[in-house]
């Protein structure tokens, strides 16, 4: 009988350490506070790194202006649009991106998007006299438009 018992016994060790494989681990709490392990906050990367060293974000939407600019030069004004908006999206902070769609349009002939965009590049370029320049040009060329519809 006591072989029985025995074998009983060793039964359910074996089936309890299968089972409690099973089972999910158990994980001790992490010693780093919770705020620490979160991800850095958007733009940090950008804020973070040297004038000389533009964020792959900034260098695609320089792209994407340059493109727009010569789609802008050839008369191509809604391809233009299409590339500059992408521009801004990516790096809506530059008012170049908002001076080329203001211009784009004029082309198109549209005096209200055109000057919803020039006003946000003044916003931007306030600081720049030598852009400052170009948008007040704009502007003028802006109202004068304006006038004739």
């Amino acid at each position: 009988m006591s072989f029985r018992v025995f074998e009983s016994v060793l039964i359910l060790a074996l089936l309890g350490l299968t089972l409690s494989g099973c089972a999910a681990p158990i994980w001790a709490p992490s010693r780093v506070p919770p705020e620490s392990r979160l991800p850095p906050p958007q733009g940090a990367e950008e804020a973070s790194r040297t004038p000389s060293q533009p964020s792959p974000r900034i260098l695609a939407s320089l792209r994407l202006m340059d493109q727009g600019r010569t789609l802008l030069e050839h008369g191509k004004a809604d391809d233009a649009i299409s590339f500059l908006e992408r521009a801004v999206s990516l790096h809506p902070t530059n008012g170049e991106n908002y001076y080329y769609l203001a211009e784009a349009w004029l082309v198109k002939g549209n005096p209200r998007q055109a000057e919803e965009f020039n006003r946000l590049a003044g916003i931007y370029l306030k600081e720049d006299a030598h852009w400052m320049e170009k948008v007040l040009g704009q502007r003028r060329r802006i109202e004068v438009l304006s006038q004739r519809g």
